[in-house]
């Protein structure tokens, strides 16, 4: 199986949304750690949001997230890039070795992908869990006229 750019979003997007310490600890249980050189050691910065009024009308300024990115090269060459919230330099080091892992040959890649799966599922459920805790205090503002 060939990977694809939306496979490499999807894990990357996981890699980013996971929880800094559940990453690691996965990232720990990994059977082998691979070598690695830096090409940029993890960073902090700030990128802007910007929202759409209605998801598709006129952008506005939503405001500012800190991300921490850094690249990696494995010692087969292949490299690793990564972008995260917040501050954790561990966090965008581990989600950058793991994209270049996930880049390798189908065989080379299985330890990784399995980790990203899991992750992928724990992260699926944390969010059901938090988009049902919200439904259960919605509230219908419908307004009726009346004569």
């Amino acid at each position: 199986m060939t990977r694809t750019d939306d496979d490499r979003a999807q894990w990357m997007s996981t890699l980013a949304s996971a929880l800094p310490n559940e990453l690691a600890a996965r990232f720990e249980e990994l059977p082998e750690k691979p070598e690695f050189t830096w090409l940029k050691k993890p960073e902090h910065g700030a990128v802007l949001l910007r929202g759409r009024i209605s998801g598709d009308g006129a952008p506005f300024h939503f405001g500012e997230m800190t991300v921490t990115r850094c690249s990696v090269a494995l010692a087969d060459g292949l490299i690793g890039i990564a972008y995260v919230p917040g501050r954790s330099k561990r966090h965008a080091m581990i989600a950058a070795i793991l994209d270049a892992l996930l880049q390798r040959s189908a065989e080379g890649r299985n330890a990784a992908r399995r980790l990203v799966d899991d992750l992928a599922h724990v992260i699926d459920i944390r969010r059901r869990e938090a988009a049902a805790k919200t439904r259960q205090s919605e509230v219908d503002f419908t307004m009726t006229a009346t004569e």
